[in-house]
């Protein structure tokens, strides 16, 4: 990346967040038809609705600073996909399949959170307090999906352990 000014450097990351969040939405809808748990792919479709909604506030957010989004800068979400879709076509276990769709939905969304964060603090540096508040409800959409996805994992581990009990006592 090459930068003159803070400006610059904040688009440039402004615009990688953009990219990954519609990287991330297709790869949550093509995650989706995978997930053979009804569970898991209603929530991944629900996410993939809300982080359109995300799509709209960051253009929204470009339209309010004066810029536009800036060329792709980086292949981290294409690295992250390709090993996705690799481990996953190796796991033929439901249980595992959906333990495993759900980890990595969190670690999209965790490393998405970081990215808010940094970004809302530019914000508030450079006196762009209207995209700090729009940064800050995409980031609340993330952080409740992520909270969501813990609890998915939750359930996975809570089931599992009970259809163990369930059969040494039937044993």
């Amino acid at each position: 990346m090459s930068a003159k000014n803070a400006k610059e450097v904040y688009v440039q990351m402004l615009s990688d967040l953009r990219h990954g969040t519609e990287r991330t939405t297709k790869l949550f809808g093509e995650i989706s038809q995978l997930a053979q748990d009804p569970d898991v792919r209603e929530a991944l479709e629900a996410r993939v609705f809300v982080s359109n909604k995300i799509l709209d506030t960051l253009d929204e957010c470009f339209k309010v600073i004066g810029e536009q989004p800036l060329k792709e800068s980086g292949h981290l979400q294409e690295a992250f996909a390709e090993d996705f879709r690799k481990e996953l076509s190796g796991i033929q276990n439901p249980v595992a399949r959906r333990f495993f769709i759900l980890a990595k939905a969190s670690q999209l969304v965790h490393f998405r959170v970081a990215e808010y964060k940094a970004l809302i603090a530019g914000a508030d540096f450079s006196g762009n307090y209207g995209v700090g508040v729009m940064l800050d409800s995409c980031l609340a959409d993330n952080m409740a999906f992520a909270e969501r996805t813990q609890r998915l994992i939750k359930n996975v581990a809570e089931t599992k352990l009970a259809e163990r009990i369930a059969s040494k006592s039937a044993a």
